[in-house]
């Protein structure tokens, strides 16, 4: 199979979940590499620029703006621009935090307590973040809150509003109160999952349209691991 058949593929599994003149929104499943690496897998950001390509016949090359990332093992809304205007409006509004990212995510154990907020400082290595104290050199401030949804057994699935976006922020910082997410063995969990994959999902994001004075949510559905962790005994 080349890369290219492995890439179309791929492209029919993943669900555009929005679409207009000057955004595109896919939901990512895990394992999937927003943009190209070293690798050389297909990336997201290809098959949303194909996707484009194809259905609306553009010939040449199609713009798309890279606006945020999801680390590879994580699944969930990706939100591309179209246009360079959607670009830096959209971008603006992600500096300036305006953007509500919302996160769940199943960790092992019972946080307590049930709702709260984390906030610590990161320190960005090659492969992993570490907590670091105040003044350590390249330490950078990082807030999430966080409330649990439903304990079952010995997982809990939380909801995880993530304030600032640090490189794997939402994995180091669950990890640091004793609560890593199911899969992820780089942060301390006891097992990994098929093929790598974490139970870290981006839920939501809700922000200001780059042309039209309306605030929109772009949800992915539930998948399987929370629907099932949501459930009564």
């Amino acid at each position: 199979m080349t890369s290219k058949q492995f890439e179309k593929g791929l492209a029919k599994k993943i669900q555009v979940i929005f679409e207009d003149n000057h955004l595109i929104a896919l939901n990512k499943p895990s394992g999937v590499p927003v943009q190209g690496d070293a690798s050389a897998d297909a990336s997201l950001m290809d098959i949303a620029r194909d996707y484009i390509k194809n259905k609306h016949l553009k010939p040449g090359n199609v713009f798309i703006g890279l606006l945020h990332r999801l680390d590879r093992p994580v699944s969930g809304v990706v939100l591309f621009a179209k246009t360079s205007k959607a670009a830096s409006r959209i971008s603006e509004q992600l500096r300036s935090r305006s953007v509500e990212k919302i996160y769940w995510a199943l960790v092992h154990g019972k946080p307590t307590p049930a709702s709260g907020t984390i906030a610590s400082f990161l320190k960005s290595g090659e492969k992993k973040s570490g907590l670091v104290e105040k003044d350590q050199k390249d330490g950078k401030e990082a807030f999430l809150s966080y409330s649990t949804i439903r304990t079952k057994g010995e997982k809990s699935l939380l909801e995880i509003r993530l304030v600032t976006g640090r490189k794997h922020q939402i994995r180091a910082q669950m990890a640091g109160i004793g609560h890593p997410i199911e899969g992820d063995v780089k942060y301390g969990a006891p097992w990994g999952l098929k093929n790598g994959a974490i139970r870290l999902l981006a839920k939501s994001l809700t922000f200001k349209h780059p042309t039209r004075e309306e605030r929109i949510t772009i949800e992915v559905p539930s998948p399987d691991w929370a629907l099932k962790a949501g459930r009564k005994h």
